[in-house]
């Protein structure tokens, strides 16, 4: 039963793995091929904070949760693309389509936005996934990856073969030991 349960976890350790070198490639393909900074499939996305503008609330290295939205309204921090960058602001005014945007740390108001240029709103932030995510999209993030999946397949498939050798051995030695007696 406990060899049961090794597999199992083997194989959920192979899957994420899998799914978070998936996911980066998905999203370095988004951004290299299409110029699309923040993919939404399926109606959300993930994003890393890169600058203190939006502090104390967000951090600079924060992993930001992003929903699509129908409308918006003040006080909504929101995700919108300005040319190659993604911009996280607060909503401080709404004139009709047009939309006014602020980081919480900065002093000036940022140009007007369109509703249609916002990615969506941000439902949550954390400061430790996104030091975790961060890392993970580093190529050595990368490589550590690859690296703990082989290990996942590796060391048990080792473990199994010594095993094997281990008992084909015990029967080598236990023919030569019946043919010995025989023998005598």
């Amino acid at each position: 039963m406990r060899k049961k349960w090794k597999i199992i976890l083997r194989w959920i350790l192979l899957v994420v793995c899998g799914s978070i070198l998936g996911i980066n490639i998905y999203f370095a393909n988004a951004r290299s091929l299409v110029g699309n900074r923040l993919p939404m499939p399926f109606g959300y996305g993930i994003a890393i904070v890169l600058s203190g503008s939006m502090e104390p609330v967000i951090s600079k290295d924060d992993l930001i949760l992003v929903k699509e939205s129908e409308s918006y309204a003040v006080d909504d921090i929101v995700v919108y693309q300005n040319i190659n960058s993604l911009v996280v602001h607060r909503i401080i005014a709404i004139d009709g389509d047009s939309i006014i945007t602020k980081g919480d740390a900065n002093n000036v108001a940022d140009e007007p936005i369109s509703a249609a240029d916002i990615k969506g709103k941000v439902l949550m932030w954390n400061s430790f996934a996104g030091k975790c995510v961060s890392f993970l999209k580093t190529p050595i993030g990368t490589i550590c990856i690859i690296a703990a999946a082989i290990a996942l397949i590796e060391i048990p498939h080792r473990k199994e073969k010594d095993k094997d050798d281990e008992e084909r051995q015990k029967i080598i030695d236990e023919i030569r030991r019946l043919k010995e007696e025989t023998l005598e």
